[in-house]
């Protein structure tokens, strides 16, 4: 059963571990309501991937994803055939010495020789319901892609050659993510519903820190949620997202550090900073400046 209201989809998201605000759990409401696609656009590690991991199972619906890449055809994310299969087949025959070449071709271009990608797989009948089919990074594809992704989501169908057209019987629950490295075409957008997903303030992350790391103090947490939220506003080539917020907490853990020092910072600065230039910036009297600015603005203990 999908949910019935906005409420609902918050709560069975946070049933998953998923801190979704309003706004986003509206979008996803209706998308799903309506049988729209969700484009979701934002930094990197902000939860959009993992929004699609958390309805698929939330629904018990099975996850079907399409990571996408520079030079993605349609051939590789639709279907192609297992020649090497087919070309055992071949000499198996012409060992045998099968001379009915209609007939092999018939048996070489069936479903036994067909390698199903997950474009194809999500038009498939699930007796759980429609698959959850997440296109991620899309900004990553080029236009050609684009323009066959288009049609391929307007009707939820595909056509093989050699054995006709395959629709889906329902369609699938289509998320598509970019971190807009580029803009994706209009036509596409305008065939979804889109929500701009972006660093989460510092309550929520709170939450969310609490959803995934639960052994982490709460002291600790505030620290570590205050630090990253800082972090973010220095002028650094790529701002740490939810995703190393988590990393982050999950080391600290692991090192049995019970609240942040510049001296401890120094040393973990690799799970939250993926640049040299910025983890640079961050040596020295700059952690502490930002911790003492963190100590200064929660005010005595």
């Amino acid at each position: 059963m999908l949910p019935s209201s906005i409420d609902e989809v918050q709560e069975v998201l946070g049933q998953q571990g998923y801190v979704c605000g309003r706004s986003l759990a509206t979008v996803v409401y209706l998308g799903l309501t309506l049988g729209r696609p969700l484009f979701l656009e934002g930094e990197a590690g902000t939860g959009k991937t993992e929004i699609a991991k958390a309805i698929a199972a939330a629904l018990g619906r099975r996850l079907i994803r399409l990571q996408c890449y520079e030079g993605l055809d349609a051939a590789s994310a639709v279907y192609e055939w297992n020649f090497a299969a087919q070309m055992v087949a071949i000499r198996s025959a012409e060992a045998e010495g099968s001379a009915d070449k209609d007939v092999l071709r018939e048996e070489l271009f069936s479903a036994d020789y067909l390698i199903e990608r997950p474009l194809l797989q999500a038009m498939r009948p699930d007796p759980a319901g429609p698959p959850v089919l997440l296109i991620d990074e899309l900004d990553r594809t080029d236009e050609p892609f684009e323009a066959f992704l288009l049609e391929a989501l307007s009707d939820f169908q595909v056509t093989i050659p050699e054995l006709g057209t395959i629709k889906a019987p329902e369609p699938p629950i289509v998320i598509l993510t970019s971190n807009r490295t580029r803009e994706v075409h209009d036509a596409l957008k305008r065939r979804c519903l889109y929500h701009w997903v972006d660093y989460p303030d510092i309550e929520r992350e709170l939450a969310i820190l609490a959803a995934r790391v639960p052994e982490a103090s709460e002291a600790l947490s505030r620290q570590v949620v205050g630090f990253v939220q800082r972090l973010r506003t220095e002028d650094l080539f790529k701002r740490p997202g939810v995703a190393e917020t988590i990393d982050w907490a999950k080391c600290l853990l692991a090192l049995d550090v019970i609240e942040l020092s510049p001296e401890v910072i120094a040393d973990t600065l690799g799970a939250i900073l993926k640049y040299q230039d910025d983890i640079q910036k961050l040596q020295g009297s700059e952690a502490k400046r930002l911790l003492d600015d963190l100590a200064a603005e929660a005010g005595p203990a």
